[in-house]
């Protein structure tokens, strides 16, 4: 079998699985990216992730995971669903990616199906595979597949679906035909940078973890600050004003995998009755859903942070009403 059709077999299965889309890239150490990775940490920029320190040769060299690595499928799936957040400063917000089922048990069943064609494809083949859990540089692998590029905001964005795109990956020792990096097509836009309430985009294409709404409601383990707090707009785990912005987001097509549609918990949550939930109670409401990483403690810290704010209140970026986006973008 050649290269070329050895490829094209492992795309074609990788979109009848359910993937939206799906690109190859040799196994290279992303020196360039790596450099950057560590400029990031050194700013401290990483905040309590102190997991993003560890491994760092792993994460810009694909043959520190896997011994004779030649290629990476990135992939990535689609999981914007057409409902709106409510306007109402008693409601809850909650970041889009974690309204269905936890996307790493979706996206993980669906690669091991795929590194099982590979297998009968090839006995020999080794492969090691990856949903955002292990020392992958994931958005800089699928800009380098062709599937997107970084935007401004971090965030990796598609021509197709926007950057409401989850990634995985499969490194295999079987040289594949690489795809054609994908060009960055932001321009001169920065509606991202400008949005976000909290300052946490420093500079174009650098994040300060430590301001990030994402950041401080899912990942880090203490307080959250007085002063941003006050700026959440009623996000309570995750946020996605910087994406909501966006003029590529305009583009967003309805997912059609059923696990990524939102449960009834997630649509506008009453901020009262988040307040007055028990560990039991989280625990059942939040299985198997990505909200589970935050912990019932951390839901809590966040509920009372916005609700002891004026974040609750007064105009939000992004989408302003229910159904209505900002008009007053364009993509360049």
């Amino acid at each position: 079998m050649t290269v070329e059709s050895l490829s094209q077999k492992i795309k074609t299965r990788a979109l009848q699985l359910g993937f939206s889309k799906v690109g190859i890239t040799a196994a290279q150490e992303l020196t360039e990216e790596g450099m950057r990775l560590t400029e990031w940490l050194n700013r401290e920029y990483h905040g309590t992730m102190d997991w993003m320190e560890r491994n760092r040769d792993r994460r810009i060299d694909p043959k520190k995971i896997l011994p004779g690595a030649r290629s990476v499928v990135s992939v990535a799936m689609n999981y914007f669903t057409p409902h709106q957040h409510r306007d109402d400063p008693e409601t809850a917000r909650i970041s889009r990616y974690a309204w269905g089922d936890d996307y790493h048990e979706v996206l993980t069943r669906r690669l091991q199906q795929l590194v099982a064609f590979i297998g009968a494809e090839i006995p020999d083949a080794n492969a090691k595979l990856y949903v955002d859990t292990g020392p992958v540089l994931e958005k800089a692998v699928a800009q380098r597949a062709g599937i997107g590029w970084m935007g401004k905001h971090t965030n990796l964005i598609t021509k197709e679906f926007g950057s409401w795109v989850f990634l995985g990956e499969i490194i295999l020792d079987q040289e594949l035909e690489p795809d054609s990096p994908m060009a960055d097509f932001c321009g001169s836009c920065r509606a991202c940078l400008d949005a976000c309430p909290t300052g946490a985009l420093t500079q174009e294409y650098v994040l300060d973890a430590t301001r990030c709404i994402s950041y401080l409601t899912i990942e880090h383990k203490g307080p959250i600050p007085d002063e941003l707090a006050g700026k959440f707009h009623n996000w309570v785990y995750g946020c996605d004003i910087c994406q909501d912005v966006c003029p590529w987001n305009r583009f967003e097509t309805p997912s059609e995998e059923t696990a990524f549609q939102p449960r009834s918990v997630n649509r506008n949550p009453s901020l009262q009755e988040l307040s007055g939930m028990d560990q039991e109670s989280f625990t059942r409401m939040y299985r198997k859903s990505p909200m589970k990483r935050t912990k019932w403690s951390g839901m809590m810290r966040n509920v009372r942070a916005v609700m002891s704010s004026d974040g609750s209140t007064g105009e939000r970026p992004g989408r302003t009403r229910a159904g209505e986006k900002n008009r007053n973008r364009k993509a360049r």
